[in-house]
């Protein structure tokens, strides 16, 4: 692994700037919009071919963050790339962001596409729905890629909440929407700027980007409600935790100047087999501040050889 993580990380330094503003995926990429039921369509890219692969975004982004990733891995992998319920190009909505439910949207995507086992790769609140999905259905997923995010109601969930750095995990309600009305950027630069090992890595175009998007008529009232569910997904999850953990192989990776390394002590409440990586030089935004490494990263441990014992 070590010598293809090294091999990788210089193919994509030529391949990705340091500071990329969000890219396109690559032409061949097919777009279409799945009914995940109650009026709610996912917006899903799904590009490549051979053994598929889901990557689920989180907040402060689209599943256009993984624009970079899709173009490598869709010389041998089938991608697939939602907008989660609530988000982007999917359908804004308050019904259904518990992510047990969001998970059942994914399961609906995949059967959509004929997709039955794949590897997952997912950030932020992605991990959460991606711990539903592995949860409901582990003879499914292959292999996971945790990046950054703990989940609601595992291990030291308690202590996120009170964490001042998280204040974000109880700010939603009505009041709460009227103050960011018209301000998404400034919401939105908040999270940037602090959770960030170095704000200038998220450069201009992408900030302006998810700004954008985020300023669409019922976004952020998703967005909210999304952070409102934590308290039914932490319950969700010790059912979850009441069921034999995990199987499947899980790299937990982490900023060095986030999670870091203490992500995998976490994974390791729900799956039996877990690696660290910290990624150098990074906050929360690994794809946008340090795409190269965190990519050689993902990449290296879903190589096919990986699946030996």
């Amino acid at each position: 692994m070590l010598k293809f993580l090294i091999g990788a990380t210089l193919a994509l330094a030529i391949a990705v700037p340091a500071r990329a503003a969000v890219q396109p995926f690559p032409p061949g990429f097919q777009v279409r919009d799945v009914d995940a039921g109650g009026g709610v369509a996912i917006h899903v890219r799904v590009g490549g071919h051979g053994p598929a692969v889901l990557l689920l975004h989180g907040f402060g982004d689209t599943g256009d963050m993984w624009a970079p990733l899709a173009a490598v891995m869709a010389r041998d992998h089938t991608v697939i790339v939602p907008d989660l319920r609530g988000f982007g190009l999917s359908t804004h909505t308050d019904r259904g962001l518990e992510k047990k439910l969001e998970a059942d949207d994914m399961e609906r995507v995949l059967q959509a596409l004929g997709v039955v086992r794949f590897d997952l790769v997912t950030h932020d609140i992605g991990n959460m729905v991606g711990y539903a999905l592995a949860a409901q259905h582990p003879d499914q997923v292959t292999r996971w890629v945790v990046m950054d995010a703990p989940l609601p109601g595992v291990g030291h969930w308690d202590d996120q909440l009170k964490n001042p750095k998280t204040w974000h995990f109880n700010f939603y309600g009505p009041d709460e929407e009227r103050l960011v009305a018209g301000r998404e950027r400034i919401y939105l630069d908040r999270f940037w700027n602090e959770l960030s090992d170095d704000p200038s890595r998220i450069d201009e175009a992408t900030r302006a980007h998810y700004a954008e998007i985020y300023a669409r008529p019922g976004a952020i009232h998703s967005a909210f409600q999304t952070f409102a569910a934590f308290r039914q997904d932490a319950v969700d999850n010790q059912a979850f935790l009441a069921r034999p953990k995990l199987p499947m192989p899980v790299l937990a990776i982490g900023g060095d100047h986030s999670y870091g390394l203490a992500l995998a002590d976490e994974l390791r409440f729900v799956a039996v087999d877990v690696k660290a990586v910290s990624i150098a030089h990074s906050g929360h935004w690994l794809m946008e501040e340090q795409p190269q490494a965190t990519m050689a990263a993902i990449l290296a441990f879903l190589e096919p050889a990986n699946l030996q014992p």
